[in-house]
C-alpha cells in the first residue's frame, strides 16, 4: 500500500501533526538542553517538509515550509532572542500564506471515500 492512501486525503496534515508531536515530547518529557532540542525541532521540521516534498506532486511549498520551520528552531537554539509568541506569529504567518497558495494549486488524489483518482 502506498504511504499516501495510508495517509488518507491530508498527508502533510499528518506529516506535520507527527513532527509537531516529536517537538513536544522532546521539549515536555524528554530532558534535554536548549541545543538538542534545537537541533530536534529543526530536523522534524526540515524531515516533515522534506517527505511532504517527496509525496506531492508539487512540495515546493512543504520544503519552504520546513525549511523556515528549521530555519527559525536553529536561528532561536543557536541565539535568536525571540519569545515563543514572536516564533509562533512567524510561523503562523508563513504557514497560512503558503497554504492559501497551495490549497489553490493542489487536488487530492482520493475522493472523500478513499477512492483512488485516475491519474
Amino acid at each position: 500500500m502506498k504511504p499516501l492512501l495510508i495517509l488518507g486525503r491530508e498527508p502533510a496534515a499528518w506529516l506535520t501533526l507527527f513532527a509537531v508531536a516529536v517537538k513536544l515530547f522532546s521539549a515536555f518529557v524528554m530532558d534535554v538542553d536548549i541545543d538538542t532540542q534545537a537541533w530536534v525541532n529543526a530536523l522534524a521540521a526540515a524531515g516533515m517538509g522534506l517527505l511532504i516534498a517527496l509525496m506531492t506532486k508539487d512540495g515546493v511549498i512543504a520544503a519552504i515550509l520546513g525549511l523556515v520551520q528549521a530555519a527559525l528552531a536553529l536561528a532561536v537554539g543557536l541565539g535568536l532572542d525571540w519569545d515563543a509568541a514572536q516564533q509562533g506569529l512567524v510561523l503562523s504567518f508563513v504557514s497560512l500564506a503558503l497554504g492559501a497558495y497551495d490549497r489553490t494549486q493542489v487536488t487530492a488524489p482520493v475522493t472523500r471515500d478513499g477512492v483512488r483518482l485516475a491519474a
